[in-house]
């Protein structure tokens, strides 16, 4: 609204927010009543008002957020250091990248070797999508795709969680012909000389270079991602001085914050960005008295972007309705907020389910019975407080409660469905806590990203200050939420929670107290996931930089004193991080590396020029997923291990590197209707730690068989009279089906 005069009539002026209204001013600290006046005589301020002043727009955008002026200079003031902190990741990220494989010099061929296992299988769906005559053939093809597991024709959008290769596939062919039509260059191409006898290439850098227009929007959205993290920990600690922590934390531990700058096209590099944004309005939800209803949509939304693009997204989600349902258990949050972030959770759990095709994955995950079990056990909250007593009973009642009815209702929807996708998810957690093994969890635990959280991570933690400031101010949070259960314990239903329309003095201190609850026990589930597998530190540390932010909360440590002395003990003990910080940033900008693979790449080669188009190959998991990208030729298994049927395949293909006789392995690949067998040799002798080589993996499927040469072996020595070599290298053995076995399919 442009105000012509300074005077208005009371009933014309826009609302002025309430400094005490956390849903309007995200500034002031949670849990103080306190806020600096805003100056009235500085020019500033006064071109804020005027609308002949040098920024008449920015009263306009004043007035429609509904803050004061020197809120939204605290604002504007936000944003541009989000921004800078965004920047900056982006930047790190790419010259991460660049230096550690010299991408932008690399030929076509080598940028797509460079994306190995699963990353190169993802980004094959893009190649498809963008070398199709059109948009919508290219999207059929993947959603009818026949290479990926020959002979079946599966529908990959449905089974890999594509979607996000089919938005920058149609960003891509958009920004092309747009070009093209204004007849601009896209990219920059030089030929480069590699020595050693080998033929120069053409390598090519710019946008309208597939491979760089893709890894540049991974970490751009990345980069995003840390503007995020400092208005999070900007909102949460209350200061701009929290949000820088949050940003200096992560930067210091940045290895153990995220791979993106290592492995782009994975899934968890387009879907963490989101579960920030997530998280920061759900910290918006639980700290407002009434959230909007825009603001639970946009928490759907958001919600949706996390789970759409990774599988694994269920199994996080489960982890904050558990710590949110812990929340209100202990009185922090109200029946009616929980509801309502279920009901969102559970309208995103439904379009998610119908976006990816009826995957019933989804509506037979644990996450989704816990939904289902923490709605029936809200709504029978009244027969819980008539059965028991309130306290610390009806408290563990509800929990026992959950966890039995959420397994049974699990494996219940997993009966009705048919759906045995995640069975390896549980054998994983079993092997984790009894003796029990298998052929797929070894696969798994056998990894290093799988195994137990190693002990030099936490002690990293530790050199950086990382975990001491954690751990302290858990202890802060624990202690006060101690002293609210046993206040309530002794004095009972005197002391509880208000109902949502109760409106009094002490509703926004529980608001406030409840986020914080949240936010420990979201970092204490984190905690017990990364310790059990290693590979999901990459949530827990993260969040372990959104919790550091609370060292700036007047809230938890306003007893020190006033600001001054708190920023300088903020200041302080940022000093003390820098100095293994900057180490540990030194230490990622002196990797310097050049990608070469040129055995993989003289197979792929020779597979182009040697084999007909629909010749079907199989081997190794990582290798077959460059085999399809880089030759286009159908492959019946790949690195997407999330797949019962997928499972069997794989097994059946790595008999190869079982102690099985050749007669058998040979039949396994007759019935798959496989042409060639990739061998390599290293997969028949590497080991990653004692009992983890793939014969001695395959001595626990197969002990009858213990003991005997490898199969493997003696393929390398001699492929007669089972199968015909064709191809060899130092590194890959190409074996050919022979002829008599393929006319018996």
């Amino acid at each position: 609204m442009v105000v012509k005069t300074r005077k208005q009539n009371v009933k014309d002026q826009p609302p002025q927010p309430n400094v005490d209204d956390r849903d309007r001013s995200p500034f002031v600290s949670p849990g103080t009543g306190k806020s600096r006046r805003a100056g009235k005589g500085t020019p500033f301020n006064s071109l804020l008002h005027n609308r002949n002043g040098l920024f008449p727009g920015f009263s306009f955008i004043r007035s429609k957020l509904g803050l004061t002026p020197s809120a939204f200079v605290k604002l504007g003031i936000t944003l541009v250091l989000a921004a800078l902190a965004g920047y900056l990741h982006w930047y790190h990220l790419s010259r991460l990248f660049e230096n550690d494989r010299h991408f932008s010099h690399l030929s076509g061929l080598e940028k797509e070797m460079a994306f190995r296992t699963e990353m190169g299988l993802y980004y094959s769906y893009f190649k498809t999508i963008i070398e199709a005559p059109t948009f919508i053939n290219g999207l059929y093809l993947v959603m009818n795709d026949r290479l990926t597991e020959y002979p079946l024709v599966i529908n990959t959008l449905k089974r890999f969680n594509l979607y996000p290769e089919v938005v920058l596939a149609s960003w891509y062919r958009i920004y092309t012909d747009i070009m093209e039509f204004f007849g601009l260059p896209t990219k920059m191409c030089w030929s480069i000389n590699r020595g050693e006898g080998m033929a120069p290439v053409d390598g090519c850098e710019g946008m309208g270079d597939p491979a760089y227009f893709y890894v540049t929007f991974v970490f751009l959205l990345n980069g995003l991602m840390m503007s995020l993290f400092f208005i999070y920990g900007t909102y949460l600690s209350g200061s701009r001085l929290g949000g820088m922590v949050t940003v200096l934390c992560f930067f210091f531990n940045h290895g153990e914050s995220t791979r993106v700058m290592w492995t782009p096209p994975l899934r968890e590099s387009f879907s963490y960005p989101f579960l920030v944004l997530q998280m920061l309005l759900l910290t918006h939800i639980l700290r407002t008295h009434n959230p909007s209803r825009k603001t639970m949509w946009a928490l759907g939304i958001s919600n949706l972007c996390f789970m759409l693009p990774w599988q694994f997204a269920q199994f996080v989600l489960l982890t904050q309705v558990a710590s949110l349902f812990a929340s209100y258990i202990l009185g922090y949050i109200s029946p009616t907020k929980i509801q309502s972030l279920l009901v969102t959770h559970m309208i995103t759990l439904a379009v998610c389910f119908v976006l990816m095709f009826g995957n019933s994955m989804l509506l037979t995950s644990f996450y989704a019975s816990s939904l289902v079990s923490i709605w029936g056990i809200i709504a029978l909250r009244d027969k819980f407080a008539e059965a028991f007593k309130p306290g610390l009973i009806t408290w563990v009642m509800q929990g026992l409660v959950w966890v039995v009815s959420t397994v049974i209702l699990k494996f219940m929807l997993s009966a009705i469905f048919g759906a045995s996708d995640d069975a390896h998810i549980s054998s994983l957690i079993k092997s984790k806590f009894t003796s029990y093994k298998d052929f797929d969890t070894m696969m798994y635990t056998c990894a290093a990203e799988f195994d137990f959280m190693e002990i030099e991570t936490p002690l990293r933690y530790i050199k950086t200050l990382l975990l001491p400031i954690n751990m302290l101010v858990v202890a802060v949070v624990a202690g006060r939420t101690i002293q609210d259960v046993v206040r309530f314990l002794r004095e009972g239903e005197k002391y509880s929670v208000k109902p949502e329309d109760d409106d009094d003095d002490e509703e926004p201190e529980m608001l406030a107290k409840g986020e914080l609850v949240y936010h420990s026990l979201q970092l204490i589930a984190f905690a017990v996931l990364a310790m059990l597998i290693m590979r999901l530190k990459l949530f827990l540390t993260p969040h372990m930089c959104i919790m550091a932010s609370l060292i700036c909360s007047k809230q938890l440590f306003g007893w020190i004193g006033e600001k001054f002395k708190l920023h300088m003990m903020v200041f302080g003990i940022l000093s003390i991080m820098a100095m293994q910080g900057a180490a540990n940033l030194q230490a990622q900008w002196g990797i310097m590396g050049e990608f070469s693979n040129l055995p993989q790449e003289q197979l792929l080669d020779w597979i182009k020029d040697n084999t007909r188009p629909n010749a079907v190959f199989a081997g190794a998991m990582p290798t077959m997923a460059s085999v399809k990208l880089s030759a286009g030729r159908p492959i019946v298994n790949h690195p997407h291990y999330e797949d019962a049927g997928l499972r069997e395949r794989t097994k059946l293909v790595y008999a190869m590197y079982s102690r099985k006789s050749a007669e058998v392995v040979k039949r396994n690949l007759m019935q798959m209707e496989v042409d060639y067998f990739v061998l390599e040799d290293s997969w028949c002798t590497r080991r990653s730690r004692p009992g983890c080589s793939m014969p001695e993996i395959w001595d626990v499927e197969d002990p009858q068989n213990a003991g005997k040469v490898p199969l493997c072996t003696l393929m390398s020595r001699d492929s007669r009279p089972h199968f015909a070599t064709v191809f060899h290298n130092n590194v890959y053995k190409v074996l050919r089906v022979p002829k008599a076995a393929k006319e018996l399919r």
